[in-house]
């Protein structure tokens, strides 16, 4: 579903991308994790094409998105649906009008087409009685949870996430957790998670990558992950108190 060949890009003089290779197959859940500065959210922009790599190849489904233009550019990003860190809701427009945006902008629908996908969408979120408040009157959570119903009206095949969890407190980051792992069971969707959060790739990975100088130093299933012998893996869990000898339950279905 989406191919990473061999990609590299260098920003300031460092390479961010080094050799980047990696598959991610169709309708699971791809989970990437790592420090700081090692090359996650840029990964995710070069899949739509935000970035462009400086050498390598990226493949959608067997489009090169790296090197498509115009309407074949517009084309393969159509497939995708983009939940960004900080939701990126327009303060100006209620929660259903957010998410009616995109149809709005993209599709030629009847009104009564698009309050009726707007609905169940928001329905699906848990939003359905929340449609009419502006994002400044909901919490952050709730913010997360209409920029993912944005992201997902369209019915994309795919869904990007930079950092769902990030900000939110444990009982809304599980939440969330639940909803992605839904969005999989019921609407088949191949969703590829960026994030800081172990917590949250263990309980919905199907694998997890960790990323390392720019490289995938580690690709594995979450109970393999843990079991790992890389000792920047290691590192990475003990930060969040996970240990090889701890239980760990995958309850975000």
């Amino acid at each position: 579903m989406i191919e990473f060949r061999n990609v590299t890009k260098v920003l300031s003089g460092r390479p961010v991308l080094n050799d980047l290779s990696f598959t991610i197959q169709k309708g699971e859940t791809f989970c990437i994790v790592g420090a700081s500065g090692a090359g996650k959210s840029v990964t995710l922009k070069h899949m739509v094409r935000l970035m462009t790599p400086d050498d390598g190849h990226i493949l959608i489904g067997g489009d090169e998105i790296s090197s498509a233009e115009g309407k074949e550019l517009g084309r393969i990003r159509n497939r995708f649906g983009y939940l960004f860190q900080s939701a990126a809701l327009l303060a100006w427009l209620s929660v259903a009008e957010n998410v009616a945006l995109p149809l709005r902008e993209k599709h030629r629908l009847s009104e009564g087409e698009i309050q009726r996908r707007v609905h169940e969408t928001l329905e699906m979120v848990e939003l359905e009685n929340d449609g009419t408040k502006l994002p400044s009157e909901i919490s952050g959570g709730m913010r997360k949870r209409a920029g993912l119903a944005r992201a997902i009206v369209e019915n994309p095949e795919i869904v990007l996430y930079d950092e769902p969890t990030s900000g939110l407190d444990p009982v809304t980051s599980r939440t969330i957790d639940r909803l992605i792992g839904q969005l999989r069971a019921e609407l088949g969707v191949t969703s590829v998670v960026v994030t800081h959060d172990l917590h949250s790739a263990l309980a919905i990975g199907s694998r997890i990558a960790m990323l390392d100088q720019g490289r995938v130093s580690e690709l594995a299933a979450p109970d393999a992950f843990i079991k790992s012998s890389s000792k920047e893996v290691q590192r990475f869990l003990a930060s969040q108190y996970i240990t090889q000898d701890a239980p760990w339950e995958r309850d975000a279905k």
